[in-house]
């Protein structure tokens, strides 16, 4: 598996991951195709000026334009502090191979070795079995449930966190 940068030429995979029914059932139903065609200007942008890490996901054996899914990092302002946050998803045809948690692992030893990002947070849906099974699988502490904004969406969600580098000191992997 590889991880690249976002590129202004992933619109057809953003389109897959965002705009299906099936891919969006955890997150409130899909996106309008113009909608994720402006987030992915975005995400570039993020990235170009190092503020995110957007990365999508290639699997082992395919060329760089195959895309698997996608992982991300970021942080915002919220209650007075900053909070660093990281989601992934892996389009159908490829799930249960072990991208997501393999994505997501590379991403937090990067941020480990980066080390700005502080204590990394997920917020998978309370019904999104396999990635809380990710959270759990790389060490995330289960803080408990929260209302999540979610492109407007009011979503219910789990908050677990964990700091970059004990999820692989977790001995649960």
């Amino acid at each position: 598996m590889l991880l690249r940068d976002v590129r202004e030429g992933d619109v057809e995979a953003y389109v897959r991951m965002r705009c299906d029914p099936v891919m969006m059932a955890e997150l409130g139903g899909p996106l309008p195709r113009e909608r994720v065609v402006q987030r992915l200007r975005k995400d570039v942008r993020e990235v170009a000026e190092d503020r995110s890490w957007i990365k999508v996901i290639v699997p082992a054996g395919n060329g760089p334009e195959v895309v698997a899914g996608g992982v991300a990092l970021w942080s915002y302002e919220e209650g007075g502090g900053v909070v660093s946050e990281i989601g992934w998803s892996v389009l159908p045809a490829f799930q249960g191979r072990g991208l997501a948690k393999a994505a997501v692992r590379e991403l937090l030893d990067a941020a480990a070795r980066d080390g700005r990002w502080g204590g990394v947070h997920a917020f998978p849906a309370v019904t999104n079995g396999p990635s809380n099974g990710v959270c759990r699988a790389l060490g995330f502490r289960l803080l408990g449930e929260r209302e999540v904004d979610f492109a407007d969406r009011v979503l219910r969600c789990h908050d677990w966190v964990v700091t970059p580098g004990e999820h692989r000191r977790s001995g649960t992997e």
